[in-house]
């Protein structure tokens, strides 16, 4: 069956679309190359200094750290209470499953100011503000709901015979679930971790809520940062985020492809 050809409206508004999404990056890439002190636009100078401050800067660096082992923790966590929610509410469909669903993504229907306020006070009187155990609760609370929801559409796409076939020929429910189901979901649990990082990495309002002074972000840190200086730093962290974001797309791409992770 031939394709139906696309009309060059339709092309001429995609670009226009994608170029209203990339807009930013044709400000920001500029400014991140600036040899200048302050933000400008165009800069009246070129230069790498701002990608060499970034190294240099502690508090940079070390938020950095904070956020890549922070994202790590929480889509690992992510993943292992996820996947038995999801199978739990696919697969066995207890009584209320779809109500419990439903209040599984109600965190996602929240303000994010809304939602930190509320994890602020019910966090301070346990004394998990301004700690690494507080934060991973608190992104939990926001990356949760996407990995439930995820992870159970990938399971609801499944071919069920095939473990009815596993079952049938002395699997146990175990070995099915490790052998047969759980390979057949690799690009759901894919798009799962890759989709939970960013949402974990990117993460600021709640973390404004959570963080303090000896313990912040990279997000968090950025945001402060804007707030006493107004130099290109920001600019080139920004650079260097997006190049991370693509890094995670085509690891997805090499690992189970955009189409099956990401289109159903």
């Amino acid at each position: 069956m031939d394709e139906r050809p696309i009309s060059p409206v339709l092309k001429a508004a995609a670009g226009l679309m994608f170029l209203f999404l990339l807009a930013p990056l044709i400000i920001v890439i500029p400014i991140s190359l600036s040899g200048d002190t302050y933000m400008a636009f165009p800069p009246s100078s070129w230069s790498l200094r701002w990608y060499g401050a970034i190294f240099s800067d502690t508090r940079m660096t070390a938020a950095f750290s904070v956020s890549l082992i922070l994202a790590l923790v929480v889509t690992a966590l992510s993943l292992l209470i996820g996947l038995p929610a999801a199978y739990a509410l696919v697969r066995l469909r207890p009584l209320g499953a779809e109500v419990l669903g439903s209040l599984f993504t109600a965190p996602l229907l929240l303000p994010t100011i809304v939602l930190g306020l509320a994890i602020l006070l019910v966090f301070a009187p346990l004394g998990l503000l301004g700690t690494f155990q507080g934060l991973v609760a608190a992104h939990l609370i926001v990356t949760l709901p996407y990995a439930i929801r995820v992870l159970s559409t990938a399971l609801a796409t499944l071919p069920i015979p095939v473990e009815e076939a596993a079952a049938t020929l002395g699997a146990p429910p175990l070995t099915v679930f490790f052998r047969v189901t759980l390979p057949m979901m690799r690009s759901g649990m894919v798009s799962t971790a890759a989709l939970c990082f960013l949402v974990s990495f990117d993460e600021v309002v709640l973390s404004l809520f959570m963080t303090g002074p000896r313990l912040s972000t990279l997000p968090v840190a950025m945001y402060r940062h804007v707030e006493q200086q107004a130099d290109p730093l920001v600019a080139a962290i920004s650079v260097l985020l997006v190049v991370l974001t693509l890094a995670v797309v085509i690891v997805v791409d090499r690992t189970a492809g955009l189409a099956k992770t990401f289109v159903r």
